[in-house]
């Protein structure tokens, strides 16, 4: 408990120091799939942002999507912080039970966990002294490691009875919308 409370007094006083924004991306949202964000700075030309993205989805069309993603990101921003062109490097973390592309007509879902390690490209405009929007898009690898199983039976999947875990790895994009952006301080 204690190490947790030093850990918010100096998060706080970090944040307190700098411009930071509170962001919801408006484009998942209309999907019903939150993503949250903050972004605070951390140089003349640079930030950090924190962002999670959740789907609560617990099937669409009969098949499980639900998932949750943590990306931590470092951001460059070529002009100006929080006005302009950017480029960003970000890897982090997810947990899963959604229906992989190449299962769906299978009626096959996995249940696992998984890391990225990718770049993003974006362009922040200022509206005002207080408001911001931040279009982005982003991608790069991810690295699964999983179960996978019949949806209607709940029993493993045939040729995937591995020891331990399924790996797999793909180049896929998994960033993306617009974040309308508010200035806390």
């Amino acid at each position: 408990m204690k190490k947790l409370f030093i850990f918010s007094l100096l998060l706080i006083s970090f944040f307190s120091q700098s411009q930071t924004y509170i962001k919801g991306n408006a484009v998942t949202a209309l999907a019903l799939v939150p993503n949250i964000g903050i972004e605070t700075s951390i140089g003349k030309k640079s930030t950090f942002q924190f962002d999670i993205v959740a789907s609560f989805w617990s099937s669409i069309n009969g098949r499980p999507f639900e998932f949750y993603m943590f990306t931590p990101e470092y951001r460059y921003h070529f002009r100006e912080k929080y006005n302009g062109f950017y480029a960003g490097a970000n890897a982090g973390f997810d947990a899963y039970n959604i229906t992989k592309w190449n299962y769906y007509a299978a009626r096959i879902h996995q249940i696992g966990v998984g890391y990225r390690i990718g770049a993003t490209i974006g362009y922040e405009k200022k509206l005002n002294d207080r408001f911001m929007l931040d279009f982005f898009l982003g991608g790069g690898t991810h690295q699964g490691f999983y179960h996978s199983y019949y949806i209607e039976t709940g029993e493993r999947f045939g040729p995937d009875k591995a020891v331990g875990r399924n790996k797999s790895g793909e180049w896929i994009p998994y960033r993306g919308g617009i974040m309308i952006s508010y200035r806390l301080n």
